[in-house]
Formats: structure tokens, sequence, C-alpha cells
């Protein structure tokens, strides 16, 4: 069987960058170039400062860069020295979940190659599986055609999608009830059937992945004239921009119909804790939406940079004309977020978030004090926080006795980073 000794992996993101570093880490014998035409990302790679954060990344990438594992901007000569190019050989989908992509990688639930039906394609099959057996069982190693192959990749972030976007359904019903989410998703998530992952009812969810292949498995659904399927996974899309829209809804009546010209701390902008990767994330939505009310939004994040954020909220879908400049601050930390603002509105679920001061942020912030709690982190404080004076509105849940369950005005419009801006951008 032909053995691999050179790989070519192009392209330095996400997916790229944590999936070539494992494999020069766990074959030591195999030479691992990743290539991008992106200068600057490269040269992060061969920085002390890696272009994107993943616990465990930096001590993989610097076990092995320069020795067996090289980021290059030499694409062409990568390729041709290459016995097996990423991407344009093999279909060979990644599975990852980022804040936890080393682990997958290292001890993954599966490996899935697909190739072509044909003797050179079932080689190359076979050649790549070789590479994954240094520290993959074998039987963890499935192979297939390439159309089953591309379609379980959608299939499957297509199916987490839909529970997040079922149980933030249902968190919708609680709050109009009195009924608890967390509540209702422990007792169907212990029915062995059902199961207890992804029922975190939350603002929604981002990253590049679920939107993207949801939206894929549409396309492709109505291409091949498949309209009725098409509608149901549209469904999924359509329940997370309404989670978010209803979220930013409730922030606006909560303080008294109107949020111009008011402070209001926005903690996380990534799209989950763990990662700097803000791609999608709910964070843009709803500071859009308060945005386009005339909010002052104060921004914190632990690992998104400043840079980052700012060109998320310039994309001309997000923001017109200097909406940023005027109405957006970043923040360097948590507590000079909410100085002065009227609420606190927590969009992602960094753990240091529990373990804030709340007192001290309370004294600063103006009163009446509102915190909205978009990920549910709080709700072991609950009790705290309104000793010390805070009014909490949180996901699925009511949890002050004096404010009626909401219901939804359904005012804010709808809108995609993917749709074309309604104006051209100043140049």
């Amino acid at each position: 069987m032909f053995e691999i000794k050179k790989i070519c992996c192009i392209g330095a993101g996400y997916v790229g960058g944590p999936t070539c570093s494992v494999i020069a880490h766990m074959c030591p014998e195999i030479r691992v170039t990743v290539v991008d035409v992106n200068e600057s990302r490269i040269n992060a790679w061969n920085s002390p400062t890696l272009p994107i954060y993943e616990p465990g990344l930096k001590e993989v990438v610097e076990s092995c860069r320069g020795k067996n594992l090289f980021f290059s901007t030499n694409i062409d000569d990568a390729i041709k020295e290459a016995d097996l190019v990423f991407i344009s050989v093999l279909s060979n989908p990644e599975f990852l979940a980022e804040g936890t992509a080393i682990k997958d990688l290292k001890n993954p639930d599966r490996v899935l190659i697909g190739g072509d039906e044909t003797p050179e394609g079932q080689r190359a099959v076979q050649a790549l599986c070789a590479v994954y057996e240094h520290w993959v069982p074998r039987e963890k190693i499935l192979t297939t055609n390439t159309w089953s192959s591309e379609l379980s990749k959608l299939a499957a972030n297509a199916f987490l999608a839909q529970r997040i976007s079922s149980i933030n359904s249902i968190s919708a019903l609680c709050e109009a009830t009195g009924a608890d989410v967390e509540e209702v998703a422990t007792a169907i998530g212990m029915d062995q059937r059902i199961g207890n992952k992804f029922l975190k009812a939350s603002v929604g969810f981002g990253g590049s992945c679920f939107q993207k292949d949801v939206l894929n498995l549409v396309y492709l659904c109505e291409a091949l004239n498949l309209p009725e399927v098409a509608r149901y996974w549209q469904q999924v899309i359509d329940m997370n921009d309404y989670q978010r829209r209803r979220f930013a809804s409730r922030i606006i009546d909560s303080l008294f119909n109107t949020v111009t010209d008011k402070k209001i701390a926005i903690l996380g902008f990534a799209f989950k804790k763990d990662t700097g990767d803000t791609r999608e994330s709910s964070s843009i939505y709803i500071s859009k939406y308060l945005m386009d009310e005339g909010a002052h939004l104060h921004i914190y994040d632990p690992k998104v940079p400043r840079e980052q954020i700012v060109v998320d909220l310039s994309h001309p879908g997000v923001s017109e004309d200097d909406q940023v400049s005027r109405l957006v601050t970043i923040s360097k930390d948590p507590y000079e977020a909410c100085d002065g603002a009227h609420a606190v509105v927590i969009c992602t679920e960094w753990d240091m978030f529990k373990e804030l001061d709340y007192e001290r942020i309370h004294k600063k912030m103006l009163k009446p004090a509102f915190i909205f709690d978009g990920r549910r982190v709080l709700d072991g404080l609950h009790n705290e926080l309104q000793t010390i004076g805070f009014q909490i509105e949180t996901i699925g849940k009511k949890v002050s006795s004096k404010r009626i369950p909401y219901a939804p005005s359904g005012e804010i419009p709808k809108f995609s980073l993917q749709d074309p801006p309604n104006k051209k951008p100043k140049v």
C-alpha cells in the first residue's frame, strides 16, 4: 500500500490549522505543510501568538513546528511535493467543536473518509486511513462514498442545530407559562431515546458550521426539487433568528420600551466560550438590534480582539455610516463595561461571568439595574443577585414574580449577514 510521507493542507484557518497540527503531533514521521494565501495569518502561525484561540492548540503547535509541521505561503511547491493534499483529494469532513477541537482530534467519536468508488479512489482512502490509524482505532474510521461522506457532515450539524432550535422554541413557551426550560430539558433529556446533549436553551446558536450547513442542506433540497424537505430545515434557521429577535425585544421591553441613549454592557462576543471565533455569533445580532434602537454598547470579551469586534459590527448588513464609532465602546474588563450601565447582557457563557463581583457591579450601575442572561450562566445566583437589587431576566424562565410573563411584540425585523446590504458601504 502507498505510504504517505508528506501532507499538504490548503487553508490555515479554524479547521486546517488545528487538524494538521494534531496530525503532525501524532505522526512525527510525516511532514505536514499548511499553506494559505493570507501571509499575515501564516506569520501568526509561525509566531508565539497563534491566529486562533483553542485550548491545548499552542502546546501542540510548539511541540512539532519546525520539525515536521510547517506553515507557508508557497502553495505551488507544497502541492507538488505532497503525497496527499487535504480538501482537493478526498472527502474527510471534520466534526470538531470549537473549544474542544484538540480533544476531539486526539480522541474522535469517528473519522469519516469518503472517496470515489474507483481503484484510484479506494487506494487514496486506504492511504489516509493509514495516517489516522497512528492514533485512532480502526473501528472508529468509517469509509464511504463521497456523497455519503459529505451528506453525513451536513446532516450531523443540521440535527444538532435542530435540537437547539427545538429547545429554544420550548423556552418561549416556558416564559409564557411560568415553566423553567432547564427543568423541562432535564426531564426530557433523561429519556434515553432523546438524551441530554444539545438541550441548552440560549439566545441562539452561532459559529461557522451550523447555519452554513443547514442552509447548504436547504439549497441542496431545493435544487433536487424537494421543497417540503427544504422548508423543514429552513425552520431551524428561522427559529434561531426568532430567538435572537425575541431576546432583543425583551431587553427593550424591560427597559421601559426604549434603549435610546442608554448604556448597555455586552458581556461576551465569541459565539461560545473557550474560543475567539465570532462567526455568526448571536452577539453580533443582538448588538445590531440594540444599535438600531440607539443604545450605547460597551462590549467585553476575554478572547476576542477589539479589531475583530469592530470589523464584525461594521459589516454593511449590521450597521450604517458611523453607528459603530458613535455607539460602540470596547472595554478592557467587565467592570469597566458595566460601570454606569442601565443593563448587563450576557451573550457568551464564559465561566468568568459566574465569578464576577456583582455587588461591586450593582453599586456602579444606574437603577433599576437589569441583568439579561442569554446563556443561563447565572442560574445558581438568582437569589443572591435579587437580594443585591438586580432585576433578572433569563431565557426560558420567569425569575421575578413582579413581572408578567413576556410576550414578544415581533417588531424587530429579521436580517442575515449573508443578505446583501440595503445600501452601499462608504469607501
